[in-house]
């Protein structure tokens, strides 16, 4: 399986991610949340990852500016499910799946086993 790493292009966490990649000759395919979406299925396997409370993204501008009750139906996956779809930049970024590693967020340190 190809490498992914999920985003959003002009996120600066996700610049710094896909440059480390890039510098490291690692291969990837850049999906772009904003342009590609995100679906249920995928969704679902990021929860199956890192659990939902690691990706959905309650320190972000997209979060905060959600109203109460959206924050509220995201307290159960399927109402954060719901949530997610509809409003991508509250997805925490970037996300990395290689087919063996799932890595979430951006850490040098832990990002230098892809090398």
């Amino acid at each position: 399986m190809a490498a992914t790493l999920y985003g959003i292009a002009n996120c600066d966490t996700v610049k710094k991610a896909r440059r480390f990649l890039d510098e490291n000759g690692v291969a990837y395919t850049f999906h772009d949340y904003k342009k590609a979406g995100v679906d249920e299925a995928l969704l679902r396997s990021f929860f199956e990852a890192f659990g939902r409370e690691a990706v959905v993204n309650t320190r972000g501008t997209t979060w905060r500016k959600l109203p109460d009750e959206a924050k509220a139906r995201a307290s159960d996956q399927a109402g954060a499910l719901a949530v997610l779809m509809e409003n991508p930049s509250a997805i925490k970024r970037p996300i990395y799946h290689d087919g063996d590693r799932w890595l979430i967020g951006f850490d040098p340190a832990s990002w230098a086993t892809l090398r």
